[in-house]
């Protein structure tokens, strides 16, 4: 059993059950692009391997310039976006309010007031405009892994004696 905070689902092993809760709580499956704002460095090492997953499942992935600049030493092609208060495009605000991605991952950096208001900026918009939004590297890597190894339709409904 796996929780997301407000529900909690079971199933055959954690990715099951992460992606059950995920989808219970209404989180969709992206299926074009995600918007990757990783953070401090740790959460970037943490996404690594998820971005991989991602590039793989044939997502385009916007990331911020500290994001991409790790992502391309690592292999990784991204397509850099520019912090919602500089007016270049492509933009992290104007992508998530045209939808052109469908999950944005948003980790803070630092309370530096730059960082904290774009990171606002990144995450209402997600909001505002309806998309999805992870703020966790865990639980982002999590939801990852688990859209990679299910579809919606291989999720089980069971009795949970029968787990």
């Amino acid at each position: 059993m796996t929780s997301t905070g407000e529900v909690g689902c079971l199933g055959d092993d954690y990715y099951e059950a992460i992606l059950k809760a995920m989808l219970a709580v209404g989180y969709r499956i992206p299926k074009k692009a995600v918007l990757i704002s990783s953070g401090e460095s740790r959460s970037k090492v943490e996404l690594l391997e998820s971005a991989k997953i991602l590039q793989n499942m044939g997502f385009k992935l916007f990331t911020t310039i500290g994001t991409h600049n790790y992502f391309q030493e690592n292999g990784i092609n991204s397509t850099v976006v520019y912090w919602p208060d500089i007016k270049q495009s492509p933009n992290a605000f104007d992508l998530i309010k045209n939808g052109d991605v469908d999950l944005v991952i948003n980790i803070p950096k630092n309370l530096d007031s730059y960082e904290l208001r774009n990171d606002y900026s990144i995450r209402r918009a997600a909001v505002d405009f309806n998309v999805p939004l992870i703020t966790n590297s865990r639980l982002a890597s999590a939801f990852i892994y688990a859209i990679s190894k299910y579809k919606p339709e291989d999720l089980s409904i069971k009795s949970w004696k029968e787990y």
